[in-house]
């Protein structure tokens, strides 16, 4: 993986501004981590790596499933590909789960990176630990179709059920999102 990505991806984590303490422990992690590890990326150098999710948002609120194998409601998401930088894997793991053409929310930059909007470390089952960089993506309104082979528990979820419903490590940014959310879908609270 190119330094250059290492590079802008440490900056938008240092620069991140944390939506809950959780989120702030998480930054510090995530960077000592990321200056410490000689592939961050690849899952298979170490069991403590980068992964990328998106947050799903739409008119109808927000899309979480409920991960096969660890059995709780998260969002969309999981292990970077060879040669891929952690947004674009987000992004293609957000149309592999959902089964739906969706596209980064917010404008991508000159560099084409969209903006960062949460970081969380946590277990990722197996002895590993993911340092999860996530990114807004619009899913637009249609249900979510995933192909077999994904997890077939999957749907929009209002903001209220969703904070309910999802993994502890969501409940800040999911928060945040829904007052960020609510007056540009004219969302019912």
């Amino acid at each position: 993986m190119s330094l250059d990505v290492l590079a802008r991806l440490r900056s938008d984590v240092v620069e991140r501004v944390a939506v809950n303490e959780r989120e702030q422990v998480s930054i510090e992690r995530f960077v000592e981590a990321l200056d410490q590890l000689s592939d961050p990326l690849s899952q298979e150098s170490d069991p403590i790596h980068v992964t990328g999710s998106a947050l799903v948002v739409g008119p109808r609120g927000v899309i979480l499933l409920k991960h096969k194998r660890l059995g709780f409601w998260l969002q969309p998401g999981g292990h970077i590909d060879p040669g891929e930088t952690p947004w674009a894997a987000a992004l293609r793991e957000a149309r592999e789960e959902t089964g739906l053409d969706v596209a980064f929310l917010d404008s991508l930059d000159a560099e084409g990176v969209p903006p960062l909007v949460h970081v969380d470390v946590h277990a990722g089952g197996r002895g590993h630990t993911h340092l999860d960089v996530r990114y807004l993506i619009d899913g637009g309104a249609a249900d979510p179709a995933p192909p077999a082979d994904e997890s077939q528990e999957i749907d929009w979820f209002e903001w209220d059920a969703a904070v309910e419903r999802a993994d502890p490590g969501l409940e800040g940014i999911l928060r945040y999102l829904q007052a960020r959310f609510a007056s540009r879908f004219d969302l019912q609270e």
